[in-house]
């Protein structure tokens, strides 16, 4: 399917929020998601399901001082 992510057109296979940060090499503990400008919480990121055209903004976490 094609969505966009963090503003880039992408084809993926991943099915949910998850699947996508995971094939990105992402760690989903260190990531905040947003679909179609709604803020995904991060317990739904398993059950949340992708669809053709959705717009996703992946924030990472960093932390340091």
């Amino acid at each position: 399917m094609r969505i966009e992510v963090n503003g880039e057109p992408r084809e993926v296979e991943a099915g949910t929020i998850l699947d996508l940060v995971e094939t990105l090499g992402l760690d989903p503990k260190k990531v905040a998601v947003e679909r179609n400008l709604e803020i995904v919480p991060r317990s739904l990121h398993a059950e949340t399901a992708l669809a053709n055209g959705d717009r996703i903004e992946i924030v990472q976490l960093v932390g340091g001082g």
